[in-house]
């Protein structure tokens, strides 16, 4: 069953002379907020009673377990849908109070001496009243997406690579998830996940790569002008990996406190990561596209190319 929260503040800060007796603002909230305690304790009662005979039912074999599991669920449905319906009505209730309030019904005489505050909040289901919480998940999770530039360092330099520079490129999208690692500090996270990662590698001067062995070498094309012209327009090589980073990650957003409670939440302020991450490598391919005799030809070659299983 989904769960619901009902906030409800109410503040009033004039000063008055007098109180009303029955009549007051604050009487009146109040005695919505009592109706509202009592049918979230009437309907858990019945639904306990309910529950325990079922239970007798189980015990005395007359139903099996599958059949009192259902018949509790359905049960624990119907007073859910009970809590709801008729704190609707309270609700309404409550709207219309401060309503008058607003439109000037209720005099200055008939509200507070001092701001009063009324929190309330249901679970719906069997957890009944909880404080509330204003502390995030210790462990969140994100939807991520990355991209970048990547190329190939021959000998340890990248200057004059044998790959376009701004069009060889890596994108990744994947999730992960945050975990707090300390409780009553926000510093140090622990960040985990999976990703797809795409590099691809866009070779300069016409060229492709090609099979040799155990080898994978770049290869000219060769233009026979007499013949059938090719010329090619793209040759791209695109590895497919699936990873798992791990790093930590120091988070730099302040602790937040409200009303004497202290809570922390992630991804307010600057953040920094240290790790890294495995991948094993799911395909590879190269695509070419050229034009032969002004035809567009375009070719998806796929197979291992001798590239890494693992990064």
């Amino acid at each position: 069953m989904r769960n619901f929260t009902i906030y409800l503040a109410l503040l009033a800060c004039l000063l008055a002379s007098k109180m009303t007796a029955q009549d007051s603002f604050e009487k009146r909230a109040k005695s919505i907020a009592e109706k509202m305690e009592t049918i979230t304790k009437e309907e858990k009662s019945a639904l306990k009673l309910e529950v325990d005979l079922v239970n007798d039912q189980l015990i005395n074999g007359s139903i099996s377990k599958e059949e009192a599991e259902i018949q509790k669920r359905k049960l624990a449905e119907v007073r859910a849908n009970n809590i709801e319906t008729r704190v609707a009505l309270q609700q309404e209730a409550l709207k219309n109070l401060v309503q008058e309030k607003v439109d000037g019904k209720i005099s200055e005489s008939d509200t507070i001496k001092k701001p009063y505050k009324l929190i309330l909040k249901w679970e719906k289901g069997d957890k009944g009243y909880e404080n509330n919480n204003r502390n995030e998940k210790r462990t969140t999770s994100q939807f991520v997406f990355a991209l970048g530039l990547n190329n190939v360092a021959t000998e340890g330099e990248v200057k004059d690579s044998d790959f376009r520079y701004l069009a060889s490129h890596f994108y990744e999208w994947g999730f992960t998830s945050n975990t707090r690692l300390f409780k009553e500090n926000n510093l140090l996270h622990l960040k985990y996940g999976f990703s797809v990662m795409y590099n691809n590698l866009r070779p300069t001067d016409n060229r492709f790569f090609e099979v040799s062995g155990k080898q994978t070498v770049l290869q000219a094309n060769s233009n026979d002008p007499a013949g059938n012209s090719i010329k090619i327009e793209e040759a791209r090589f695109k590895n497919v990996y699936l990873v798992l980073p791990l790093h930590f990650e120091f988070d730099f957003s302040e602790k937040k406190t409200k009303e004497d409670q202290t809570y922390f939440r992630t991804h307010q302020s600057w953040r920094i990561g240290l790790g890294g991450y495995i991948g094993t490598r799911l395909k590879t391919k190269q695509i070419l596209k050229y034009q032969v005799d002004n035809h567009d030809v375009t070719d998806k070659l796929k197979g291992g190319f001798n590239a890494n299983d693992f990064i």
